[in-house]
């Protein structure tokens, strides 16, 4: 029997369960085109996607089950009750990556410019609740154009129920925002309490005001993408994690970031067979770290021969290059790797920096993945703008994430480590479970031409030939207090190795140190450096 559809897509008299099921997957239909096809081209005239082909580049083929497909909107007034699309802009469910469960929910900029309403609010709660409960990671798809302002003050609390759950899911799950169109406002706050952000090029931008705003209030006149686009956030805010010129490429690397990360906090990071020898030499770092203290190299090379297949995913590749913050697999096994670029500003620490390296130690403690810390630093970056900017209490981020961290913690000693630097990056005396040195490494206070400027003052003065002097003093503080067996002498350091056995040392150790327990003091929580 022939049935015929109304303008709702409800049967005006279905009959039958067969009748039903017709009209189910004639609802079904609208819901899945959406708006339609001028829509969907009009989205891909601005070199962007649809919410459904995201989500199909982010999950498992087939894997996609998506809630409340059918919601609408119950609002009425400035002619909403006229215009009540399936989905309200927002869609949300599970499906899989590489066969682990992934929550996500993609904005539809098709439907009311993925403005955030009343239900479409409710359903981002939902599948935030459900990744909660559930214990597996949950990835936004962002593109909207911020609060629904015909729905007022109720499109307003749907952003702080989502800032809620952001919150009470930190260090519990795995949170991504992907960010591929606008994000404008209050709405920029939620991928900026998640754990990693991915922004696309030319296409997606962040800010709290507009570019109109800000001429309004300023007189400064600025595009968007110059206010917050990609690249500004990947290298000046530091808001990035990550920037890619294409969604296609963006995409998979959050399936790649997927798969170094647990699917939550009671869990470890998926181990991976590795066709790397755990006790392959390292003959070429012989050659790649000059023993020189005052020449540069390329840490990324260092960290490369030492991971399983050179393999490794940077974290903040571009803001505060001086540290090197990455992901990678050393026998398999997922790690985490802090280390000095004495390529960038010689390594020094400065505020950025220590920002940078503080969130990443403390993601990996959340996360269950150990801790390497490369050091080859000369101390903290000297200078009024950085002692006003609060170097002091940036740089006690850094010192408090570590001290807190109980995951295993090895420390590496390249080449210099001075001064409260030094401490800083994970020494013995603040936790690391293990500390080696390179017989190259240099540990002191400061470097020894300063030290012996300060020590040594009052002779170099009254010497009738202050250069010698002053040279003769040096290679005497150097050899006294610099050597590289002197902090191994004193226990401060584990074992000075050999270089080219670096990856075998580390990879035993972190095998002995898998079974680590630690426990921090009972407290509702700690109160770091802000």
């Amino acid at each position: 029997m022939a049935t015929v559809l109304e303008p709702s897509g409800l049967q005006a008299e279905p009959v039958d369960a067969r009748g039903r099921v017709a009209e189910l997957h004639g609802i079904r239909a609208q819901a899945l085109a959406g708006p339609g096809e001028r829509a969907t081209r009009a989205q891909h005239a601005k070199g962007k996607l649809t919410a459904r082909e995201r989500v199909e580049l982010l999950l498992d083929a087939g894997s996609f089950r998506e809630v409340e497909q059918l919601r609408r909107h119950r609002a009425v007034g400035f002619g909403l009750e006229e215009k009540k699309p399936y989905t309200d802009g927002v869609i949300t469910g599970w499906g899989t990556v590489e066969g682990r469960t992934v929550f996500v929910y993609a904005h539809d900029f098709r439907i009311f410019g993925g403005a955030l309403g009343e239900a479409h609010a409710t359903k981002i709660h939902k599948i935030m609740d459900m990744a909660i409960a559930a214990g597996a990671p949950l990835v936004s798809l962002n593109d909207g154009a911020g609060a629904r302002i015909q729905e007022g003050v109720s499109a307003l609390a749907g952003y702080g129920g989502i800032f809620q759950r952001n919150t009470r899911a930190s260090g519990v799950i795995p949170q991504i925002s992907v960010m591929l169109g606008p994000c404008a406002g209050g709405a920029a706050y939620s991928p900026a309490l998640t754990d990693f952000v991915f922004m696309v090029r030319e296409t997606s931008q962040m800010f709290i005001t507009g570019p109109e705003v800000v001429k309004a209030v300023t007189g400064e006149e600025i595009s968007q993408n110059g206010l917050g686009g990609a690249d500004v956030h990947a290298e000046t805010s530091g808001v990035a994690h990550f920037a890619y010129d294409d969604e296609e490429t963006c995409i998979a690397e959050v399936r790649y970031l997927l798969s170094l990360l647990p699917q939550n906090n009671r869990e470890n990071p998926p181990r991976a067979e590795s066709g790397d020898a755990a006790g392959r030499r390292g003959e070429v770092l012989l050659d790649l770290v000059p023993a020189d203290g005052n020449r540069p190299y390329d840490m990324t090379r260092v960290i490369e021969e030492i991971v399983d297949d050179g393999e490794y995913l940077e974290v903040h590749e571009r803001w505060a290059r001086n540290i090197v913050c990455a992901l990678a697999r050393m026998d398999g096994q997922v790690v985490g790797v802090v280390a000095n670029q004495p390529q960038v500003l010689a390594g020094v620490l400065d505020i950025e920096a220590s920002e940078k390296a503080a969130r990443f130690v403390q993601m990996c403690d959340a996360f269950n993945i150990p801790i390497l810390t490369f050091l080859d630093v000369p101390g903290f970056l000297p200078g009024v703008d950085q002692e006003h900017g609060g170097i002091i209490r940036h740089g006690a981020k850094l010192l408090y994430a570590y001290c807190n961290a109980t995951v295993p913690r090895i420390s590496l000693i390249l080449r210099k480590a001075y001064g409260g630097a030094y401490i800083v990056m994970d020494s013995q005396s603040i936790g690391a479970d293990l500390t080696y040195a390179w017989p190259t490494n240099e540990i002191a206070v400061m470097g020894a031409e300063g030290a012996a400027n300060v020590i040594f003052r009052r002779r170099i003065a009254d010497a009738q030939d202050p250069d010698a002097m002053r040279a003769r003093m040096v290679k005497e503080y150097k050899s006294e207090l610099m050597h590289p067996y002197y902090a191994a002498e004193r226990g401060l350091v584990d074992d000075v190795i050999d270089p080219a056995e670096t990856r075998e040392v580390l990879i035993r150790s972190l095998a002995m140190l898998q079974t680590k327990h630690a426990d921090l003091p009972s407290r509702k929580h700690g109160n770091p450096p802000q």
